[in-house]
């Protein structure tokens, strides 16, 4: 009998992070802080995508808020590292935001309505993904520089 050892080389580690977290003012807080964390273990610049976050983890505990239901973050580094994706997800998926090109800005004293706002302003690409039910993503890509 001839034994073979075969020696693999581990591929690539597979940049993503998912996090489940309550629909609160605190689940919001902390989705900002581990992306900042997270995105700094990768070596990734993090204030445009800890904006990002914090802007779509505070639409989720305000608009996508499902007593007893989490919402979801989800980071991952695409495109053979050229490209980071964020992702939200929250259960109401019967409340979609309008999406890329049709954001409204609020009128200037008011004191809400500038979160996808400001995703559409520091986003290279964003948009809402419905399902599956009850869920919606509303996800950010980021191109990230070599």
């Amino acid at each position: 009998m001839n034994l073979e050892i075969t020696r693999t080389e581990p591929s690539a580690r597979a940049r993503q992070f998912t996090v489940l977290l309550s629909p609160t003012r605190r689940g919001a807080r902390l989705a900002r802080l581990l992306t900042s964390a997270q995105l700094a273990h990768w070596g990734i610049p993090s204030e445009s995508a800890a904006q990002i976050v914090a802007e779509l983890a505070a639409n989720a505990r305000a608009h996508g808020r499902v007593p007893g239901r989490d919402f979801r973050l989800d980071l991952a580094v695409e495109g053979g590292g050229t490209c980071l994706r964020i992702a939200v997800t929250d259960t109401r998926g019967d409340r979609l935001p309008p999406g890329p090109g049709a954001v409204t800005p609020p009128a200037p004293d008011s004191e809400r309505g500038r979160g996808l706002v400001i995703v559409e302003a520091l986003a290279d690409r964003w948009g809402v993904t419905a399902g599956p039910v009850p869920r919606k993503t509303v996800w950010a890509e980021l191109d990230l520089v070599p």
